[in-house]
């Protein structure tokens, strides 16, 4: 990369990528440099966390579950110790590993299989909401509900909110729009953001499928 390139990606932001599958971490390197990012990448924990320390990223994208030390752990210094803002690409979404996500307060959590074409626009929208909200004086705490805190927290694909409308207009005969107001209706019951609902049901419907299948 030219000086006129490395000028632009620093323009752009530095992002640390962590994961131990070497394609999925060599897929998402590529795809945040060709959006004119400058990536820092590692594929265990321990890396991660002294890159973090070295070039201060504005951003860490973190895998989960991996040898050594975990996407949890990872976070967990990121936040206490660097200060560094986090999100978490991740194959599971099952009730434990969303709440820890919550509870670590990542700025947001995409379920994989992904492509870099969803990736590419969650960084750039977290990143653009961290840095109006620096340039903002801080607003009176105010206390957070659990549907607050899920929607700071996960970020689910659109796919998956597709799935989910879809599911219930077959199962109850249903327009788009009538599916999707149902949707919210149970979130707000249960104190869920929409999408966490959507991604719950989904999560059920395949579970039973596998249930069925044995």
């Amino acid at each position: 990369m030219n000086s006129a390139a490395d000028g632009a990606a620093a323009r752009k932001g530095r992002i640390l990528v962590l994961d131990d599958d070497r394609l999925v971490l060599a897929t998402v390197v590529h795809g945040l440099a060709q959006a004119g990012y400058e990536v820092i990448d590692a594929d265990n924990g321990d890396d991660a966390i002294l890159l973090a320390r070295e070039h201060r990223p504005e951003l860490a994208l973190l895998d989960i579950r991996m040898e050594g030390k975990t996407g949890f752990d990872v976070a967990e210094y990121l936040r206490d110790v660097c200060r560094i803002p986090f999100m978490f690409l991740s194959a599971f979404s099952d009730e434990a590993t969303t709440a820890k996500v919550e509870a670590l307060g990542a700025v947001a959590y995409l379920v994989k299989p992904l492509d870099v074409g969803k990736i590419v626009p969650t960084v750039d929208a977290v990143l653009a909401r961290l840095r109006a909200g620096a340039r903002s004086p801080a607003p009176a705490p105010a206390p957070a509900s659990a549907g607050d805190a899920a929607a700071a927290a996960v970020a689910v694909p659109q796919d998956m909110l597709a799935i989910a409308v879809g599911v219930v207009m077959h199962r109850y005969s249903l327009t788009r729009e009538r599916a999707w107001q149902r949707i919210r209706r149970l979130a707000q019951e249960q104190g869920l953001t929409p999408e966490l609902q959507a991604l719950r049901l989904v999560q059920a419907v395949e579970e039973l499928a596998r249930g069925a299948a044995d």
